[in-house]
């Protein structure tokens, strides 16, 4: 047989057994969609996690207190207080790779503004703190360490809580309130958090 044949005797065999030929290229077909398919959702959780990562900041490392004991049952790893905010600072100033230290106190709070309130999350943190996030400062200036040693009543809010009490609104010098406290907004940074 001549090579030139070749193709002629392949198209008359499909022809000939169509069935099977579209059962072939059926299998096929689904068979490369399914790899791409799989290829493109792996890809893209990838880069959800990656994504993840780095809005937790890059060479971050998180300390937890350890678990408490309550009638022979443990609560839970970070349940025991046993970290101070002195504990952060030893952190910071002994350990050369440090570069900034953050503690954290986190409690489930209302916010109000005006006649607005939202249920958040509430943050207590140190002036490093967005700095070690790597999160950007949209507006405003972010509160120091004489505002901390002055306790200066300072809020520093994300995207959701100006979406949410101001609508959209500049919310840098407002005043918002946590149990009935007063606190000025001195930063706006577009995550959706609240600090």
């Amino acid at each position: 047989m001549k090579w030139t044949a070749v193709p002629y005797v392949a198209v008359k065999a499909l022809y000939r057994n169509r069935m099977r030929t579209i059962l072939t290229a059926l299998g096929i077909i689904i068979g490369v969609a399914a790899v791409i398919v799989m290829v493109g959702l792996g890809q893209g959780a990838s880069a959800e996690v990656e994504e993840q990562v780095n809005r937790l900041g890059q060479n971050v490392v998180l300390v937890f207190p350890g678990a408490r004991q309550l009638g022979g049952v443990s609560i839970g790893g970070g349940s025991a207080n046993t970290l101070t905010v002195e504990d952060a600072i030893a952190i910071r100033d002994e350990i050369p790779e440090v570069i900034a230290a953050s503690p954290e106190v986190r409690s489930q709070r209302r916010l109000v503004y005006g006649n607005q309130n939202w249920p958040t999350r509430v943050y207590g943190q140190s002036a490093d703190y967005l700095q070690i996030r790597q999160w950007p400062i949209e507006s405003g200036e972010m509160f120091t360490e004489e505002d901390i040693g002055r306790a200066s009543q300072v809020a520093v809010v994300g995207q959701t809580i100006v979406e949410e009490l101001f609508e959209g609104a500049d919310p840098i010098g407002e005043t918002i309130r946590v149990r009935g406290l007063p606190l000025r907004v001195s930063v706006f940074y577009p995550e959706k958090e609240c600090h």
